[in-house]
């Protein structure tokens, strides 16, 4: 098998092409970025530069028996014509090329935020409305590709489409990239540690699930490789709520209003302090909890992995400035320039 996979440098683009160089199946990897890591992953990847928003895609994907498409913006957050591009035409572009040069498969990285607000005391499946968070542009770029992927569908069924819908997804190699997406520069890296941090906030509807990246690579590789079809919620056990955090970080919990939390992020980031708009709150606190019952059942999924342990991980990463050899996880050679970056608009 030939697999092509877009965004292959990054969080779950790395742990997909470490699970592809495993299987003997597959014969060759393509991995697509915009920006090339200086060597290659392993003896059956090879690389190839491209930009999924200018450049002709289908000789990328040609002759592949899958494809999948993980390229994503989250930076630059106050330039959101520029995320578009990339994350909604750019999504268009790929399943295009896919249907131009006859590929058999697409599997497509969705996200727990391409769902409707949804409950905290229970888990729901792939049938809970995928209309997004209309507050948050992560939520809206991903409902509006999921249509894009209906629309797909109709048009190629003899295309086997798989749409994956994770939880939030850690490793120690992403500690450095996860930082610089979500806390920016002012945060330091030593502070994440257990007695450090004197309190986790107790806000109504912060309860969450998560899952190891090395696991989510693990279930974007049967996807690509097996005869699925439609929707997969993915997620690990435990839910995460202020008790666990509170635990996890040796603090204790503080009672703060959902309105005064949103209130302080967004003021942050209209300060360029931080560069992660109030749609990230609104998104955490609102979207449902997985049940990824099918994922177990349909794909043969199962995580090696806790959620608590994916989280400890990345924390445990930051705190040591981990990353890796790919352009989004290498650590940063300065936190001036991160701050140039921040005042600006953000990282791309």
């Amino acid at each position: 098998m030939r697999i092509v996979v877009f965004g292959a440098t990054g969080n779950v683009g790395t742990s997909l092409l470490d699970a592809l160089e495993r299987d003997e199946r597959v014969d060759s990897v393509l991995g697509v970025a915009r920006r090339r890591p200086a060597a290659g992953t392993g003896g059956k990847v090879e690389w190839a530069r491209a930009d999924i928003t200018i450049d002709d895609l289908a000789p990328v994907v040609r002759g592949a028996d899958a494809v999948v498409h993980l390229a994503w913006a989250i930076q630059p957050s106050r330039d959101l014509a520029k995320l578009r591009r990339t994350n909604v035409d750019g999504s268009a572009r790929i399943f295009r090329a896919v249907a131009d040069a006859g590929v058999p498969a697409v599997v497509y990285a969705s996200s727990v935020g391409t769902y409707s607000p949804g409950p905290k005391d229970r888990f729901v499946d792939e049938s809970w409305p995928s209309d997004g968070i209309p507050t948050s542009f992560y939520s809206r770029h991903k409902a509006e590709v999921e249509r894009l992927l209906d629309r797909f569908e109709q048009e190629h069924p003899s295309v086997r489409s798989v749409r994956l819908r994770p939880a939030l997804i850690f490793k120690r190699e992403s500690a450095e990239e996860q930082r610089r997406l979500f806390a920016g520069p002012f945060v330091p890296s030593s502070l994440v540690r257990r007695g450090l941090i004197p309190f986790v906030p107790d806000v109504p509807g912060l309860r969450f699930q998560t899952v190891h990246s090395y696991d989510i690579g693990e279930a974007y590789r049967l996807a690509a490789t097996g005869d699925a079809r439609g929707a997969f919620n993915v997620a690990a056990e435990p839910v995460i709520d202020p008790d666990a955090l509170a635990r996890l970080l040796h603090a204790r919990k503080v009672p703060v209003p959902q309105s005064v939390l949103r209130g302080a992020t967004s003021l942050s980031w209209k300060l360029r302090l931080q560069p992660s708009p109030p749609g990230w709150i609104d998104l955490a606190l609102q979207t449902p909890l997985l049940d990824s019952s099918r994922a177990r059942s349909d794909l043969g999924w199962s995580p090696r992995y806790t959620g608590m342990r994916a989280l400890e991980d990345v924390l445990r990463g930051i705190r040591d400035r981990a990353g890796a050899d790919t352009p989004p996880l290498e650590p940063s050679e300065s936190r001036v320039d991160e701050v140039a970056a921040t005042r600006v608009g953000g990282e791309e």
